[in-house]
């Protein structure tokens, strides 16, 4: 059973930062693409940032870029996302996912098409 953890979200004025974590057991494939998504009420989870466990390649959503760091884990199972700078349109809900692919397609945003997802983590960003 593949499952994956998120931690760290939580409530903070704009400006503020925020580190999410995301770990990842029952892996059954020794690298994946892994990564966040967003999704707020009655909108689609749209993709943040994503990163290749093998060899770093990253994929930033327009918004995300040059204010968020995704980051891998020297186990390569856990991802960590780093938010600085944050605005009240950041507010969601933070999903992790995983799947196996290979880097170039996860630095395109191919992570859309996750086969493993966890339960989500609150972010909420105030004004």
């Amino acid at each position: 059973l593949v499952e994956l953890a998120e931690s760290g979200g939580g409530s903070v004025q704009a400006g503020g930062s925020l580190r999410l974590s995301c770990s990842a057991s029952g892996y059954p494939y020794s690298s994946a693409c892994m990564g966040w998504f967003r999704q707020t009420p009655g909108k689609e989870r749209i993709g943040v940032a994503h990163i290749h466990t093998d060899d770093g390649t990253t994929y930033y959503s327009n918004s995300a870029r040059g204010r968020f760091t995704i980051s891998r884990g020297t186990a390569k199972n856990t991802v960590y996302l780093e938010m600085n700078g944050l605005k009240p349109e950041d507010t969601g809900i933070y999903y992790c996912a995983a799947a196996k692919m290979r880097p170039y397609l996860c630095s395109q945003g191919g992570l859309t098409a996750a086969q493993y997802w966890g339960r989500g983590t609150q972010v909420e960003v105030s004004s």
